[in-house]
């Protein structure tokens, strides 16, 4: 077993290095639609998320309880629901959106919707209580005030977002029944995995893991980078701060 991992491994990193269209292809196609799916989501999940954690209303606790719970959906059941939805015989029949990229992005969009919701809805719940009777002290009517809050908890929305993203990018459920898996076409990196595997070609699953987890970590390492740059927690900074002080002495 270990053979066939190491040789697997080793043949990923060959497609990878090689360019090989198959392989970046289904990297294309991953990004298009998860960040398309992103978009879509953010256009109506921003506005519920500001409506939800600003203001107050009899049952908002409900829609927020609601929203929480979806995040955990499984997306299985949600590829199922969208499949039939989007089928010739479908409400959506009549749009051809099944077996399509655009499919799997409004699948994808719905998906990653309560989290964007919940998170934001969160974060400008908890947002500083001082800042808000400060700047109603000041007199600031309360859409200042609402914006005053946004604008101090925009990097928590841009964190929700990026969340949302990563949550889109590996799912496989909606994928696999929205877009079929068809190779070249609507195939992307999470349905190309348990397709290949299936063909066993060992090799080319593996390099689109190896991708998959790469992107992942990489998009979540470089937001927490800008958040440590953005609130001056970054190691280097204090050693090259350090370094031009020893200069000046010197």
């Amino acid at each position: 077993m270990a053979d066939v991992f190491v040789q697997a491994f080793e043949q990923a990193i060959k497609l990878i290095c090689s360019g090989d269209p198959e392989v970046y292809g289904a990297v294309y196609r991953s990004i298009y639609v998860t960040g398309l799916g992103t978009l879509l989501a953010c256009t109506w999940s921003i506005p519920i998320a500001i409506f939800l954690g600003l203001y107050s209303f009899r049952g908002r606790w409900v829609i927020r309880g609601l929203f929480n719970g979806l995040i955990g959906v499984p997306t299985v059941a949600l590829g199922l629901l969208l499949y039939l939805l989007m089928s010739n015989s479908g409400v959506f029949g009549s749009f051809k959106l099944l077996y399509t990229l655009n499919g799997i992005a409004i699948g994808q969009a719905i998906l990653i919707t309560p989290i964007i919701v919940t998170f934001i809805a969160n974060a400008l719940g908890s947002a500083d209580t001082q800042l808000r009777d400060l700047a109603k002290t000041l007199g600031a009517s309360s859409l200042h005030v609402n914006l005053t809050l946004i604008r101090e908890t925009v990097w928590s929305i841009i964190l929700a977002i990026t969340a949302a993203f990563n949550r889109g990018f590996g799912e496989l459920g909606v994928a696999l029944l929205i877009g079929g898996g068809f190779v070249s076409e609507t195939s992307v990196l999470t349905t190309g995995i348990a397709l290949q595997i299936n063909f066993g070609n060992f090799d080319v699953a593996m390099a689109y893991a190896i991708i998959l987890v790469v992107i992942v970590i990489a998009i979540a390492l470089t937001v927490n980078l800008i958040e440590r740059l953005r609130s001056g927690e970054w190691p280097l900074r204090k050693f090259f701060l350090g370094v031009g002080l020893r200069r000046k002495k010197a």
